[in-house]
């Protein structure tokens, strides 16, 4: 079988605050101009995002690549896609290369989606004609044939993702590198993407497939690559890789009480969340968290100065990276003007858990006014939800019932019951 990917010894350096060589002559005047007040000394802020990374990926194959954010597996889709070089290494990347990296890359802010199609299809390679012939199907499938002949620059982030991915997938690409299509957008388009990747793969095609879905890569992707700061972890099957990548969040259970510890994350760092408690409603700890529970879930925080209108939130993830909820205080309309430096919590109270039994995890975030991310952990805390008799039956709901239940109540007719009993009678 034919390869159509190979990368031996990639690497990648960034010298953080450094100006790239395509910086604009004014940003590089400003900079000549700030050079003589910088200390000569210091040393610069060298970040390696990949650093010795070798693998191989034969034509056809659909290949799945997880790991915490800030990883390095962006950096490695823009370097296979030649939007950016690497300091060291090489890399070859067979056929035509269609890549959906972030919402709306490759496409001109000025030009209509029909323009933009055909765009897209010379830089492939292909001709008018070709183009034509599948420019319905594209538009079909990105449900945007009223804006068609509108500058891209109108779409919404939903027109644009759609069509960004409608582009990439039918424009016959030998190689298919997408990067979190399934973090946007509905679940009908999801389920489109899905099943494009799919008959992708039956058709030949290679797919490079980043996710945190964890049961999407297992689904969908024959092979599986783990990377974590920007080295390769792991290279194989689905499952095997999945465990062994979700075993290291085995420790957040314990690491929730002291996240001070917790290195891997990002953001301006002014705010930072330092713990995570369980809680009755009446303030003592929560030992057991069941189907059914209200409690109170403790978000402490430690500000290092004055921070103006924070937001806290978090997403609910399942074992296999499904996205349950992301909700915050912004979502329910609350402002904090300001927290001043120093310790501090806020509390989320749960009135009613209608989670079933399982084990879920929490990614927590702080956003500002002043920062679009202070503070950003991702699977920090665990959230272990136990059997409960929640419809008083003496009848658990377990696992095997789904991911959530709801309050509700049977109600069977009388016809049913009298004919229950006339069956029994006759016996």
């Amino acid at each position: 079988m034919s390869q159509a990917i190979a990368v031996e010894k990639l690497s990648k350096k960034f010298v953080l605050g450094a100006l790239q060589r395509d910086t604009m002559l004014r940003e590089r005047l400003v900079s000549l101009l700030r050079s003589p007040f910088r200390g000569r000394s210091a040393s610069p802020n060298i970040l390696w995002a990949l650093r010795d990374v070798s693998f191989r990926v034969d034509a056809g194959e659909v290949v799945g690549i997880i790991g915490r954010n800030g990883a390095g597996k962006s950096t490695l889709l823009k370097v296979l896609s030649k939007i950016t070089y690497p300091t060291s290494g090489t890399v070859q990347v067979g056929g035509r290369v269609a890549s959906l990296l972030e919402v709306g890359t490759g496409f001109h802010e000025e030009l209509t989606g029909r323009e933009n199609i055909y765009l897209n299809g010379s830089i492939l390679g292909m001709k008018h004609g070709e183009v034509a012939a599948k420019l319905d199907s594209i538009v079909d499938f990105a449900g945007v044939a009223q804006f068609l002949d509108t500058p891209i620059k109108r779409y919404s982030t939903g027109m644009r993702l759609r069509l960004g991915f409608a582009v990439a997938a039918h424009l016959d690409p030998d190689v298919l590198i997408v990067d979190e299509v399934l973090a946007v957008g509905d679940a009908g388009f999801q389920r489109k993407c899905l099943n494009t990747m799919e008959g992708l793969r039956s058709g030949g095609r290679t797919v490079l497939f980043v996710s945190h879905n964890m049961a999407a890569v297992e689904n969908l992707c024959s092979r599986c690559i783990w990377i974590d700061g920007g080295q390769v972890c792991m290279d194989g099957s689905p499952r095997e890789v999945i465990e062994a990548y979700m075993n290291t969040f085995a420790n957040a259970r314990e690491a929730m009480a002291d996240l001070r510890s917790v290195q891997n994350r990002r953001g301006s760092g002014e705010i930072r969340y330092t713990g995570v408690e369980y809680l009755t409603s009446t303030g003592e700890p929560l030992q057991v968290v069941r189907s059914g529970d209200s409690f109170v879930i403790r978000f402490h925080y430690h500000a290092h100065k004055p921070v103006a209108y924070p937001s806290f939130g978090l997403r609910l993830y399942t074992e296999f990276g499904t996205l349950i909820t992301d909700t915050s205080t912004w979502h329910h309309g609350i402002d904090i003007p300001l927290v001043l430096p120093g310790d501090g919590y806020v509390d989320l109270h749960i009135d009613f858990l209608n989670l079933l039994p399982a084990r879920y995890y929490f990614s927590l975030w702080i956003t500002g006014a002043a920062s679009p991310v202070h503070d950003n952990v991702e699977h920090c805390a665990q959230l272990d939800v136990e059997l409960a008799n929640v419809y008083s039956s003496g009848r658990m709901l377990d696992s095997r019932s789904g991911i959530v239940f709801f309050p509700q109540r049977w109600k069977v007719h009388e016809a049913i019951l009298a004919g229950a009993a006339c069956k029994a009678g006759e016996k």
